[in-house]
C-alpha cells in the first residue's frame, strides 16, 4: 500500500467543501488533477472513499470512518513541521554547554544574557565544571559542546579556537610585585604561589621548562578551583596566576595585576564538539552567536609586542 500525502490532503479537503471545485482550490490545482489524486487513493486502499455524481460529493462509509484518521496525519505532520521550522529559526529549543568553573561565573553569565535577548524561548543550560571535565562532558553527550582548552588531541572532539588570552600575575594591594615595573614567572616564583591542581599546574611548568628561562613552578598550595585561589590571595596567603577574563572577581577581591613577561605564556580556548554528532538548530546558534559576541567584546586580549627575552609561548 503506497499512500501519499498529496492523496490524503486532496481526500481532506474534498471532505471540508464537499466540492471538486472548493477543494481543488484550496489545493491550487485543477479539478482532474484532483479527480486523479482520489482515484490513485482509492486504488492504494482498495476501496472507494467518495461518491460523486453531478450533484454533489460525498464520503462512502468508509471514507467518513478514514477521514478523521487522516486529519490527525496531517495535523501531526503539519506540527512536527512547525517545530522543526521553530527549532531552525532558533523560536524554541534547549542548549547545553559546558565551560570551567571559573568562565562560568565571569564571561558566560554575560553572554547568555545577550542570546537570550535575540532568542528568548532558546534555553542555555550551563554546566560549570573543573577544567579537565569539560571534554568527559562531551564525549559522554551530556552537553551539545564544551568551552575549554584544547588538551590531548582526540580523533573524536572537533575544537575551534574561540579566543587567546595570556596569563597575568594575581596579587593583594601593596605586595611588592606592585612596585616593579614588569613582572616576570622569576619575579613571582619567589613569593608563596597558590596554583590549581591537575593539568593546569602542570602544563605550565612544562611551557616555563620548555622556555628559554627554565624556571620551575613549585607552588605552595594547589586548590580546586580559581575561586579559591583569589580568596586566598585576597587574604594575603599568597599570589596566583590566572586569564584576564577573571577581571571581574579580581575587581571584587580587589587584587592586583600585571602581564607576565619572560616568557609570555597564553592559552588559547576552543568550542569543543563531537565529531560524530551534529548540533542542533538551538545549539549551533548558540555556537554561532558566542563567535560573534566575542569578536565585538575583544575577549582576545591584544598581544604586546613580544622581545627576545619574552619570548610568547602558546598551548592550543
Amino acid at each position: 500500500m503506497n499512500v501519499t500525502l498529496r492523496q490524503l490532503r486532496a481526500f481532506v479537503a474534498i471532505a471540508k467543501f464537499a466540492s471538486f471545485t472548493g477543494a481543488a482550490g484550496k489545493l491550487h490545482i485543477t479539478q482532474s488533477a484532483l479527480s486523479g489524486l482520489i482515484k490513485e487513493l482509492e486504488q492504494a486502499l482498495g476501496v472507494q472513499v467518495v461518491y460523486r455524481s453531478t450533484r454533489k460529493v460525498q464520503l462512502s462509509e468508509v471514507g467518513g470512518e478514514f477521514l478523521p484518521l487522516a486529519a490527525r496525519i496531517l495535523q501531526d505532520l503539519d506540527e512536527a513541521l512547525h517545530a522543526i521550522a521553530d527549532l531552525k529559526a532558533l523560536k524554541t529549543g534547549v542548549v547545553r554547554v559546558a565551560v570551567p568553573q571559573l568562565m562560568a561565573c565571569t564571561l558566560m553569565p554575560e553572554a547568555i544574557a545577550a542570546f537570550n535577548e535575540k532568542y528568548p524561548e532558546v534555553q542555555v543550560r550551563l554546566s560549570d565544571s573543573v577544567v579537565e571535565g569539560v571534554l568527559s562532558k562531551v564525549h559522554s553527550g551530556e552537553v551539545d559542546f564544551a568551552i575549554g582548552p584544547e588538551r590531548h588531541a582526540s580523533q573524536e572532539i572537533a575544537a575551534q579556537m574561540l579566543f587567546e588570552m595570556p596569563f597575568v600575575a594575581v596579587f593583594p594591594p601593596g605586595h611588592p610585585l606592585g612596585k616593579l615595573k614588569r613582572v616576570t614567572w622569576a619575579d613571582i616564583v619567589r613569593h608563596p604561589l597558590i596554583s590549581l591542581q591537575g593539568e593546569y599546574t602542570q602544563m605550565l611548568s612544562a611551557d616555563l621548562q620548555a622556555s628559554s628561562s627554565k624556571l620551575t613552578l613549585n607552588p605552595s598550595v594547589e586548590v580546586a578551583f580559581m575561586t579559591t585561589a583569589l580568596s586566598m590571595v585576597s587574604a594575603g596567603l599568597g599570589v596566583t596566576t590566572c586569564l584576564p577574563y577573571a577581571a571581574s572577581l579580581l575587581k571584587l577581591y580587589r587584587l592586583q595585576t600585571r602581564p607576565l613577561l619572560a616568557p609570555e605564556l597564553s592559552r588559547k580556548f576552543h568550542v569543543l564538539t563531537k565529531k560524530d554528532r551534529p548540533l542542533s538548530p538551538a545549539a549551533q546558534g548558540f555556537a554561532d552567536f558566542l563567535f560573534v559576541y566575542v569578536a565585538q567584546h575583544k575577549w582576545s586580549a591584544e598581544q604586546r609586542p613580544v622581545s627576545r627575552g619574552d619570548r610568547a609561548t602558546t598551548r592550543r
